[in-house]
C-alpha cells in the first residue's frame, strides 16, 4: 500500500512539474503625485502587432482614456478615427522608444476638461479654443470669419518601468485634429467653409501652445517631454483618410512648442483623378490589377484601394474588393488568384493588404509585408 502511495505521489510531482506556467504579464505599481493614489496595473508579455508598444493595463480602468467616446462623436469618418490615433503611435515612436517606453490612453485630460476646449470662446466657457461667436443670432458671413478649426484633441501617455517594477509617466502625446472644411447652418441653409493646408498649420501651432501651457499648469507635468502632431481631416464622406501635417517635441519644462518638423504623408484613393495625376505608375498599375480580377470573376463589382505615402513613396496599400459569391469553394478559389496576382504583379518594398468581402461581411484576408517572400492568406469559416 505504501508503494502505491509513492507512485501515485511521484506522478503527480512529474505531472505537477510539467503543468505549463502561463505568465503572460507582469505586475507593477503605476506611480503618481500622491502615493496613496497609487494602482496596481499589469504588463503584457507580448506587443500585437509586433514593433508597437505594450499597453499599460491598469486594474481600475483597463485601456480606457480618461476621455473615452470623444473621438468618436468629434470625427465625422471612422477612417480619421483610426489613421488619427495609430498615426500618433507611429510619430511617437521617433521620441518613445517602443523597448523603453509602455503606452497608456490618456488619463490626465478627461471628457469634459475637452469638451470645453473644444466648444467655442464664451463668457460661460472661457476655456473654448474655437473663435467666439453666437451661433443663435450670427450670419453667413459671421460664421466664414469666425470658422471652427479644431475639432479633437487626443491625448496619449508613455510610461517608463523602474528597477524596483514601478512605472511613471515620461512622456505625453497630444494629437490636434483640424477640420479641412467647416460645415454650419444658417436660416435652415448648410454651408461649407474650406481651410487651406497653411491656414491649419498655423492654427494648429497656435493651439499646441496654448495647450502646452495649460498641460504645464498642472503638477504631474510640468517636467514631461510632451509631443505635438497636428493633423488635417478628411470630409466625412471620404473614402480615404487625412493625413499629419507636422509635429513638435517639447522638452520637459518648456514653455513653447517650437522647431516644428514638417510630416510628408499623404493617403491616395485608387482609382481616382488624385492618384492618375502624383501617383501615375501605381494608378497604372492598380487599374492592371483591377482588370485582372474582372477578368476572372463575372460577379466582380468594383474595389479601391488606399496607398499610403512617405516622403512620396508608398509604404502600404490597402485594397478592399466586394464581390457576392455563391459558396465557399468559390471564396477559396478566388483568394487563391489573388494571392498569386499579388505576389506577380506588386514590388516588394511595400505592405500590401487585401480584403476580400461578401454581403457585408469579410470573407479572406491577404496580407504581404514588404520584403518578405510569401503572404499571409486566411479564409473566415
Amino acid at each position: 500500500m505504501r508503494k502505491i502511495h509513492a507512485l501515485l505521489l511521484c506522478a503527480l510531482l512529474i505531472l505537477s512539474a510539467c503543468t505549463p506556467v502561463f505568465d503572460n504579464k507582469q505586475k507593477v505599481v503605476k506611480e503618481t503625485k500622491d502615493e496613496s493614489s497609487n494602482q496596481t496595473a499589469i504588463i503584457p508579455s507580448y506587443s500585437a502587432p509586433e514593433n508597437d508598444y505594450k499597453m499599460i493595463l491598469s486594474k481600475d480602468s483597463p485601456t480606457t482614456s480618461a476621455a473615452r467616446g470623444l473621438t468618436t462623436n468629434q470625427m465625422g469618418n471612422r477612417l480619421d478615427i483610426a489613421e488619427f490615433e495609430d498615426g500618433l503611435r507611429r510619430h511617437s515612436k521617433e521620441y518613445f522608444d517602443p523597448d523603453k517606453y509602455y503606452f497608456q490612453p490618456g488619463q490626465y485630460l478627461d471628457y469634459d476638461t475637452l469638451i470645453e476646449w473644444l466648444s467655442r470662446e464664451s463668457e460661460d466657457n472661457p476655456e473654448g479654443l474655437n473663435p467666439k461667436l453666437n451661433e443663435d443670432k450670427a450670419k453667413e458671413k459671421d460664421f466664414r470669419k469666425n470658422p471652427k478649426y479644431i475639432s479633437n484633441i487626443v491625448e496619449q501617455d508613455y510610461l517608463v518601468k523602474k528597477d524596483d517594477n514601478v512605472v511613471n509617466v515620461k512622456g505625453v502625446t497630444i494629437g490636434i485634429s483640424m477640420r479641412s472644411v467647416y460645415n454650419f447652418s444658417v436660416d435652415g441653409k448648410e454651408y461649407t467653409e474650406k481651410h487651406s493646408k497653411s491656414e491649419l498649420l498655423s492654427k494648429g501651432k497656435a493651439y499646441a501652445n496654448e495647450i502646452l501651457k495649460r498641460l504645464r499648469e498642472r503638477e504631474e507635468l510640468q517636467d514631461v517631454p510632451i509631443m505635438f502632431a497636428i493633423y488635417q481631416e478628411e470630409t466625412a464622406q471620404a473614402k480615404v483618410p487625412g493625413s499629419f501635417l507636422a509635429k513638435s517635441y517639447v522638452k520637459g519644462s518648456d514653455m513653447t512648442a517650437g522647431n516644428w518638423k514638417a510630416i510628408k504623408e499623404e493617403n491616395v484613393l485608387f482609382p481616382s483623378d488624385q492618384a492618375e495625376k502624383d501617383h501615375f505608375e501605381d494608378a497604372q498599375l492598380f487599374s492592371e490589377f483591377r482588370a485582372e480580377v474582372s477578368d476572372y470573376f463575372p460577379n466582380f463589382v468594383g474595389m479601391i484601394a488606399n496607398g499610403f505615402y512617405v516622403d512620396n513613396e508608398l509604404k502600404k496599400v490597402k485594397i478592399n474588393i466586394p464581390i457576392q459569391f455563391n459558396s465557399q469553394s468559390e471564396v477559396v478559389g478566388f483568394t487563391q488568384y489573388v494571392h498569386s496576382l499579388v505576389m506577380e504583379m506588386f514590388e516588394d518594398h511595400y505592405d500590401i493588404e487585401v480584403n476580400i468581402y461578401s454581403m457585408d461581411h469579410q470573407e479572406s484576408v491577404i496580407v504581404k509585408k514588404a520584403g518578405e517572400e510569401d503572404a499571409y492568406v486566411h479564409v473566415y469559416q
